[in-house]
């Protein structure tokens, strides 16, 4: 599958504390972040995702490229909404990460999340869409919160600008009962990796199913027919292998902490000698109890 190297950019402004997406436009965020997590690391082990936002006074980095989800998770904690969302600044800050990136030979793509008005004209947005696009960096548009005619426009004309042979994906996803982690299941943002497709009972594809279900589908539920219960199994899962990770860390630090309060010893007294000196001292008073005896006998 494709080695990809993708940075996720959040909108955490104002605008998503809406409740119009289930449970609010940043939670359904962070149940999306998850899943493309789970998407990209499942599609090539070897992929490396990162976080920022965008909203408040600028754009924030919140994990680096990693392979590790509880970093991704401790990333959406962090974040606090507020302010207002820098869509040009976000994309920037996250191609510089991408930049640098540890392993060169990763694809670069820049996933981002829009719920607010976007301030930038459209002539800027096509300039800065054609210097991605020059740097070989795929951007997928996730646009949601019903955006308003002339910000479609702008997105529009930001994806024929950027996109390439990579392909770049623009998603306006509308109010749903769905969850919004749910909706992207059927779009062609993870068409490619590995989620929501049927492997078949007769295909020449190993099976990549994390669970028991043995029916070729991770955790044996087809995301398809049941996709909340997936995306549930799916969390759960993560939750639990960082939780068993973070209590093995604990435990070991336990461990050494007891070795170290353990004495070791005077070293510079061997073991025999104390041998010695306690066979010695039995011995000489052996020895007078005896001579105290024979006095007693004499005297008799």
């Amino acid at each position: 599958m494709v080695l990809e190297a993708t940075m996720i950019v959040v909108d955490n402004s104002e605008s998503s504390r809406n409740g119009d997406y289930a449970p609010t436009r940043f939670g359904a965020q962070a149940d999306a972040v998850n899943l493309i997590y789970n998407a990209k690391t499942n599609a090539n082990p070897e992929s490396s995702v990162g976080l920022m936002s965008m909203g408040g006074h600028g754009p924030e980095v919140l994990t680096t490229l990693t392979t590790d989800m509880g970093k991704i998770l401790d990333g959406m904690h962090r974040t606090k909404i507020k302010g207002k969302a820098h869509f040009s600044t976000g994309i920037n800050i996250a191609a510089l990460a991408l930049k640098h990136r540890g392993n060169k030979s990763q694809r670069q793509r820049i996933i981002v999340f829009s719920c607010s008005p976007i301030s930038e004209d459209e002539k800027s947005l096509v300039k800065l869409a054609k210097r991605m696009k020059k740097n070989n960096i795929s951007i997928d548009i996730i646009s949601f919160g019903q955006p308003d005619e002339e910000d479609q426009q702008k997105l529009t004309a930001f994806n024929e600008a950027v996109k390439n042979a990579e392909g770049s994906y623009l998603g306006i996803i509308p109010p749903s009962p769905n969850l919004l982690s749910d909706q992207l299941l059927s779009t062609p943002l993870l068409a490619n990796e590995g989620i929501g497709g049927n492997t078949g009972a007769g295909g020449s594809g190993g099976d990549t199913s994390m669970g028991d279900g043995g029916n070729g589908f991770e955790f044996g539920v087809n995301p398809e027919v049941d996709p909340e219960l997936a995306l549930a199994l799916r969390m759960s899962y993560e939750e639990e292998k960082a939780r068993q990770e973070k209590e093995k860390k604990a435990q070991e630090k336990e461990d050494k902490e007891k070795l170290g309060a353990i004495p070791e010893g005077d070293e510079k007294t061997p073991l025999l000698s104390e041998e010695k000196d306690s066979e010695e001292a039995g011995g000489s008073k052996t020895a007078d109890k005896k001579k105290d005896d024979d006095d007693k006998m004499d005297t008799a």
